[in-house]
């Protein structure tokens, strides 16, 4: 016997057909084939395709970033009750592409555009979120079809996660540690529970989509996107975009409660030059200068998120550099000099790894960073990009410019129908035909849910390496403190002498049988907090230097001084980077690693409250010389090649760090007590 589905509705009347119940989208009073839950996403996909108008399946193909009417300060430019920004802007610079393109209210772009995807970039409460999407699929509903909006997210439950703009409400889903955090767990079980936890929180909220997570292997140090990645070993990075992906969509990809993922960066972006980033000029290339280092590096974890049913993927904006490159490299024979999202070698490869679902562009591609085809006017970039295989346009509501496209037939009617096909089919496998509404106050409830938080915290608990314990040092437990005051500091960017002063107070207060002190001059132990912090995103700021130090936000002098006041020192690294560690490693006694692992959980390892597990996933350099770049451009370490496997290719010469103690800072490093 069929099960009834859930359905909710605010405008589409319901219909009853063999005791069933149905939401009648297109009005007609008759149960259309593609409102027929009882069918497959493809065969309602397929159906609807054929119904819609070329304008309407255009503007499925853009995804755009929408500030929510909780943003606009002018309230008479809001609908559904403050719900929706209705502004209209002529001519608006987008700050991430920055692109000036016309920006219509909210209302508009989903009725007069046919848009139906967009970004959320603020952080608000779950409640907010909710009332916001719920408002937009009420508008989407009484249109000719009542496709239903679907809202993406950028990852949201990694502390130190890369967010765009804030509101003085922000209400955060629950931190764990960053994805190079949960790496050191070295846990697929620590990781099922993150997706877990984290898919209630989305749904509940109503998120069904998230521009997460980045399948690339880290094989430069100085990339700046590196810290989102799960590292540097390729088996584990698989192990965990596989378990991603089916722990947020479900376990034969999105399901009616899952959320669907769309795996970055394809075919990896990893394979930096000397760290560079292809958001600007400088770092426009990918290169592989080691024979065979793609094949078998860079695409196994996209293989994995692709077997387990990632409903989309994104292919990077970079070059693959055939100058500077290896080829072959497997099954590439040769790069083709464009951008990865124009590439049709490379999007040919990932359709024949198996990948069924949709490829969505990254921000920007037919804009500031279309590189490769900077000559080519937007809808001749929109032709191209469609035609070697790109079915979505991320952040942008240019819809002028894909129907341009299509009109002079610089991309095929065969080409807009997959397109649109592929991207119904995530609408109707997500359930959003049926159900798009969600309960703000739930919202709130299962994002405030205590049991996600104490899976949290035990997570940034696994995610502690102890990478040196002089003499054992630590623990530094209460009872082995009696008459000595222990110092505690922190070094991080913009640090606020507020932020510093909750610090501490959390502290004492979880230690109440520790005495501390705020001066190092009359303390026997100081626990030294580093967050270094390098780079941009959008900017080219020099091939980065790893070092810690003033440039990196550490008063350096500073820790010296603290190293010369007191009898031990601990030191714990929030190491967004691979930093080159011979600056501050012999100062300390023991050297605690976190991964945006929070700070209170870095002390309380020092305090003996929990002994370490931690394990690094990533390999620490030698030193300046091991990342140093020649005048040609050339590197001592290769750029294509993880670093536990780079002295393989350096004629003899180190690359991993060894401490004082002999500790050998490789991949899988970790002490206990």
């Amino acid at each position: 016997m069929t099960q009834q589905v859930p359905l909710s509705s605010r405008v589409a009347p319901i219909l009853e057909v063999d005791g069933l119940r149905f939401r009648d989208l297109d009005g007609d009073g008759r149960l259309t084939p593609y409102e027929d839950w009882r069918l497959t996403p493809a065969e309602r996909a397929a159906d609807l395709v054929a119904r819609m108008s070329p304008d309407e399946k255009l503007g499925l193909m853009v995804i755009s970033s929408r500030p929510m009417g909780i943003s606009q300060r002018n309230k008479e430019l809001t609908s559904h009750d403050g719900a929706l920004d209705e502004q209209h802007l002529p001519l608006k610079l987008d700050p991430h592409t920055s692109a000036g393109i016309p920006f219509q209210g909210t209302t508009e772009m989903i009725r007069g555009m046919h848009m139906r995807h967009f970004i959320m970039r603020e952080t608000p409460t779950g409640s907010r979120i909710a009332t916001w999407i719920n408002a937009m699929n009420e508008v989407a509903e009484g249109t000719r079809w009542g496709i239903p909006v679907l809202v993406a997210a950028n990852s949201k439950n990694e502390t130190g996660s890369f967010t765009m703009g804030a509101t003085a409400e922000d209400q955060p889903f629950t931190q764990w540690p960053g994805t190079l955090g949960l790496a050191a767990t070295g846990s697929l079980e620590v990781i099922d529970s993150f997706a877990a936890h984290s898919r209630r929180e989305w749904v509940a909220s109503g998120l069904r989509k998230g521009y997460m997570y980045m399948a690339d292997v880290l094989t430069d140090p100085r990339w700046f996107r590196g810290h989102g990645t799960f590292g540097e070993d390729p088996g584990f990075v698989s192990r965990a975009i596989g378990a991603l992906v089916r722990g947020f969509q479900g376990e034969h990809g999105p399901e009616r409660d899952g959320v669907a993922l769309t795996t970055k960066h394809f075919p990896g972006g990893g394979a930096r030059e000397n760290g560079t980033d292809p958001h600007y000029a400088e770092g426009r290339f990918n290169i592989y200068p080691t024979p065979g280092s793609l094949e078998e590096y860079h695409l196994p974890p996209f293989q994995a998120a692709i077997d387990a049913g990632t409903s989309s993927v994104m292919p990077y904006y970079a070059i693959p550099s055939q100058e500077k490159s290896t080829t072959p490299q497997g099954r590439v024979t040769e790069f083709e000099q464009v951008g990865f999202a124009f590439n049709r070698e490379i999007l040919d490869l990932l359709r024949q790894m198996g990948h069924r679902g949709y490829i969505n562009s990254d921000s920007g591609v037919l804009s500031k960073m279309a590189w490769g085809v900077e000559d080519l006017t937007t809808a001749e970039r929109v032709g191209r990009a469609v035609m070697a295989g790109t079915d979505m346009f991320a952040d942008t509501n240019d819809v002028d410019s894909l129907r341009e496209a299509y009109v002079t037939g610089l991309f095929t009617a065969e080409r807009l129908d997959e397109a649109a096909t592929l991207l119904l089919e995530e609408l109707f496998a997500l359930g959003l035909f049926e159900d798009p509404y969600v309960d703000p106050e739930e919202a709130d409830r299962v994002v405030a849910n205590p049991e996600a938080g104490a899976a949290a915290r035990e997570a940034h608990r696994r995610s502690v390496v102890l990478a040196k314990n002089h003499d054992g040092a630590l623990p530094l437990r209460a009872e082995d403190l009696a008459g000595t005051r222990v110092y505690l500091e922190l070094f991080a960017k913009d640090l606020l002498v507020k932020d510093l002063d909750a610090l501490r107070r959390q502290v004492v207060a979880a230690h109440p049988g520790i005495e501390f002190t705020t001066d190092p001059r009359g303390a026997d132990v100081a626990i030294v907090l580093l967050a270094p912090f390098i780079g941009s995103y959008f900017e080219f700021v020099g091939i980065g230097d790893l070092a810690i130090d003033d440039h990196s936000h550490v008063d350096i002098a500073k820790v010296r001084e603290i190293r010369e006041s007191v009898r031990t020192m601990v030191v714990a690294l929030d190491a967004k980077f691979p930093w080159l560690l011979d600056g501050v490693e012999p100062l300390a006694d023991a050297l605690l690693i976190g991964f945006d692992t929070d700070r209170s959980v870095l002390v309380d390892a020092a305090l003996g409250e929990f002994a370490p597990t931690g394990r690094l996933p990533l390999t620490f350099p030698a030193d300046a010389a091991a990342i140093a770049v020649d005048a040609d451009g050339r590197c001592a370490s290769p750029n294509d090649v993880p670093g536990y496997a780079k002295e393989q290719h350096m004629d003899g010469r180190q690359y991993a760090y060894v401490d004082a103690d002999g500790n050998r800072y490789a991949l899988g490093h970790g002490l206990s007590w």
